[in-house]
């Protein structure tokens, strides 16, 4: 490695070419990233005092002695960013300079010459920067003055944009920017493919531009090691496909998520976010998958790849199957994407038909829309969703998808119909998230003619107003005060309109009568409002539950009898016939029992899924699996639970860390409790392992 400080302009004018390989990011600087480029510059330039400005490294593989005729490209590692930007500001500076030279060396033609081609040189060698595809037709027709291709990079075009603008604000003195760019310096380090590692060289690399996603990474790490030409290969088969079928801007936003939910199907684990790239090293080293080879890797996940374009980026192409991703969508259940993927796998290789997958996702989407209306936290979904595939019996796909949602236990439940009724009524709409996903589902159920009900807004048949009209509180009541409150953003006193303005907050009878007033209203969620002669609680109430009767048939709940029900239902590990007899200090009534008793009911008392197993030498209890597990002793109860020591808040410092020693039970922080007193902040302790179990220690979305 040779490393030297060099000024920008005076390393473009002297290397030869700069290649972009392949596996390199394509161009994604932002007008944040060329904004503050550009406020360095013009501070720089604007400043006789700053003789310069460092803007980064340009990291590139010499690929060995220059020779004396055609020196060979330089192949960029970690510096496209900046290359690229600067060559479009340059390019949008020569332009405005035109003919003139406002600094020595900065005419139109110079600039060209010295920072942008290689004027003696034919075809692809006459440019001194190419990029990747895309972006390098785009940059190619910039710095040629002609018209970008109509797959334009849009990156290129937005970054040329913005630069013509900010030098339109210094056309009288674009002297200030020439000398920012005079003044900008890097640092030039040059890499030997026979001697240095350019994969660990660029994972090490801290530069000032953007930093680099977890997809930049695996792309490089898995095309950066490769001969050229299997690079090729793979990148125009595979990766390239990949990069198009996502989309300029959602390979950005969307690649990284993807790979997690990829490795969450392969490996059984979700991996966090920022960690995806480690979390692909280990899979891609595994033995297996070292056995199947690189290119089988880069297709599998090319295929997965399109499986998520079509539910997740709205590309599916039957029509009721697009409609049920998208409905999904709105609910931003991004977790739920692990099993999907696996079902839309399994649809694509015919082990499950199209029908079934419409009602695989449908019974998803009921499953996470009535727990959101039954305020049942989202805690441990992506668990849920990551690993709930792999009991699936594939010879009854259906059935045994349903029976494993509807055994799920109480935090992660499926709500039955009552429960769900119950809550819809009363609960507040309004201020509900996905409230306009709820509008659209029910007005459009069993429509054949859909409406956009976008074109709507809400509507508060009783006005939120707090100081109703006294037309309005003799409808009402005397305790039209309770009503208002309880009701006011209640499915019963919501509906959608077009004439949201004109209705404003008049009392019940013009709203119903008036031009476009309800007794007009196409819509099916105004049914029956025309008929009435006054809105009161009764009618609210009425129209609660007609509303709740409706939502229950479109977010169903599965049908499948209890006797299959039971099949699917996840037992616990079998306690061998243990009994608390069988510990000697619980065998007997006493101060160890009592406190026992007293200790099991507070945990017993967490939640209803918690339970309890009595084994030989200790006693579990558990959510998912064994959260605390007691060891009874002659003066104490040993109690192990279930969480690393360091993540344990202990502010009287009870627990000591047991993660080295031998033990039964399950967990790194022991807690001996001797004392009824104990319990309260015993507790405390023991309810941070459930927490944690709960929530997996990660974020569902």
């Amino acid at each position: 490695m040779k490393a030297t400080e060099a000024k920008l302009l005076d390393f473009l004018k002297k290397s030869p070419q700069f290649v972009i390989p392949i596996y390199q990011r394509t161009y994604s600087w932002t007008e944040r990233e060329c904004l503050q480029l550009w406020e360095d510059i013009i501070r720089t330039g604007s400043n006789k005092e700053l003789s310069a400005h460092f803007v980064g490294s340009i990291v590139y593989i010499e690929q060995g002695l220059y020779r004396v005729i055609n020196q060979p490209p330089l192949l960029v590692i970690d510096g496209q960013q900046r290359l690229t930007t600067v060559t479009i500001l340059i390019e949008a500076l020569a332009r405005m300079v035109g003919d003139k030279e406002p600094v020595d060396g900065f005419s139109a033609r110079k600039m060209r010459n010295y920072y942008l081609l290689n004027p003696e040189e034919d075809g692809e060698r006459g440019y001194k920067l190419l990029l990747t595809q895309t972006d390098k037709e785009t940059l190619l027709a910039l710095v040629q003055q002609k018209e970008p291709t109509r797959n334009k990079s849009k990156r290129v075009s937005d970054n040329f944009k913005f630069f013509k603008d900010k030098l339109a604000g210094y056309r009288n003195d674009l002297s200030v920017v020439c000398q920012g760019l005079a003044k900008l310096m890097i640092v030039d380090i040059s890499l030997s493919r026979d001697q240095d590692n350019p994969q660990l060289i660029f994972e090490s690399m801290n530069s000032t531009g953007k930093e680099l996603t977890q997809a930049d990474l695996i792309r490089n790490y898995i095309l950066m090691g490769l001969e050229p030409g299997h690079q090729t290969a793979l990148y125009e088969d595979h990766w390239r496909p990949m990069e198009v079928e996502f989309g300029q801007e959602a390979y950005g936003d969307h690649f990284d998520s993807f790979m997690r939910h990829y490795l969450t199907i392969k490996t059984g684990d979700i991996p966090n976010i920022r960690a995806v790239y480690d979390a692909f090293k280990t899979y891609s080293s595994s033995k297996k998958i070292s056995e199947l080879g690189v290119d089988a890797l880069v297709e599998d996940i090319h295929q997965f790849a399109k499986y998520y374009c079509s539910i997740a980026l709205g590309q599916e192409a039957d029509r009721d199957l697009k409609l049920a991703f998208q409905d999904l969508k709105e609910l931003r259940v991004e977790v739920s994407y692990p099993l999907l993927l696996e079902l839309y796998h399994d649809y694509i290789n015919e082990v499950l038909t199209k029908d079934d997958l419409v009602k695989a996702v449908r019974v998803i989407e009921s499953y996470v829309f009535r727990r959101a209306i039954c305020s049942i936290p989202t805690n441990s979904l992506n668990k849920t969703f990551a690993t709930i595939s792999k009991s699936i019996d594939k010879e009854n796909y259906l059935e045994s998808l349903f029976a494993l949602l509807m055994v799920l236990p109480s935090y992660r439940r499926f709500p039955q119909d009552d429960e769900f009724e119950r809550a819809l009524k009363s609960k507040d709409i309004y201020n509900l998230r996905s409230k306009n996903y709820w509008f659209r589902r029910l007005e459009n159920y069993k429509r054949k003619e859909k409406v956009y009900v976008d074109e709507y807004t809400i509507e508060h048949i009783m006005p939120q107003n707090e100081n109703l009209s006294k037309a309005w509180r003799d409808d009402l009541g005397p305790e039209w005060k309770r009503i208002r409150d309880t009701w006011l953003h209640t499915i019963g006193n919501l509906t959608l309109t077009g004439y949201n303005t004109e209705y404003s907050d008049r009392p019940f009878a013009q709203k119903r009568d008036m031009k476009g007033g309800f007794k007009d209203s196409p819509l099916k969620l105004n049914e029956g409002l025309g008929s009435l002669d006054t809105w009161n609680e009764d009618t609210i109430v009425e129209r609660s539950e007609r509303l709740s009767g409706l939502a229950v048939k479109i977010w169903t709940y599965p049908d499948v009898s209890s006797d299959i029900i039971e099949r699917y239902r996840v037992k616990g590990r079998p306690s061998e016939g243990y009994s608390l007899l069988d510990h000697p200090y619980l065998a007997n009534e006493g101060q160890m029992l009592d406190l026992f008793r007293s200790f099991r009911k507070e945990v017993m008392s967490i939640d209803p899924c918690v339970s309890e197993e009595i084994l030989k030498y200790y006693i579990a209890f558990k959510a998912e699996t064994n959260f605390v597990d007691v060891e009874p002793q002659a003066k104490r109860l040993k109690l192990i639970l279930n969480i690393k020591y360091a993540d344990l808040n202990d502010p009287k410092g009870l627990a000591k860390d047991v993660s080295a020693l031998g033990k039964w039970g399950n967990g790194d922080a022991e807690v001996r409790l001797s004392s009824q007193d104990e319990i309260p902040y015993v507790m405390g302790l023991v309810r941070q392992a459930f927490n944690k179990q709960m929530t997996n220690g990660d974020s569902t979305t």
